[in-house]
């Protein structure tokens, strides 16, 4: 497959990160930021359209803390990495629901969606058809073996279109 590289100005290929957070900046409501030399930007969009290509866990530090994140990783018209604690509303919904995908080879929505104060959950939608991935809740749920099971298949999808010569939509 060959694209057309755009030639001229443009921004270094370096992913994009949009955080999760309910919140409000001069008026204006939001789900998901993203940092400018430290400074908060909205972004107003709920939903992100593209290939999950990976999970992955990420330790960051907070007020002397090791906090756990997860990075999911997006490929689209960029590379997003969303990132979220691991233990949060979001981050569980949404492991709940990928982890009935079965065909990461078309793109699915990634959509923040506020709940009551400041919680913040996800729904997940093939990109085709705007039907939502349903899963059931469950509190209990190994969170772990979720991400492991996901990023095999993520890893198996990617290896059985290389061994196939099939171009790799990520």
């Amino acid at each position: 497959m060959v694209t057309e590289m755009k030639l001229g100005l443009c921004n270094p290929p370096e992913p994009i990160y949009l955080y999760v957070k309910s919140g409000e900046l001069n008026g204006e409501s939001y789900l998901w930021y993203n940092y400018d030399n430290d400074k908060t930007i909205p972004v107003q969009q709920t939903g992100l359209t593209g290939y999950i290509s990976e999970l992955k866990l990420t330790t960051k530090e907070f007020r002397e803390k090791d906090n756990i994140k997860l990075d999911i990783v997006v490929r689209a018209d960029e590379i997003y990495v969303v990132r979220t604690g691991i233990e949060t509303n979001f981050a569980k919904t949404f492991l709940l629901a990928v982890s009935c995908v079965q065909d990461f080879s078309k793109p699915l929505i990634i959509a923040a969606i506020a709940g009551k104060e400041n919680v913040v959950f996800c729904n997940l939608y093939d990109a085709a058809t705007k039907t939502r991935i349903r899963s059931e809740w469950n509190k209990d749920a190994d969170w772990l073996a979720i991400i492991d099971s996901v990023q095999t298949r993520l890893q198996t999808f990617k290896n059985s279109h290389i061994v196939s010569g099939e171009p790799i939509l990520f």
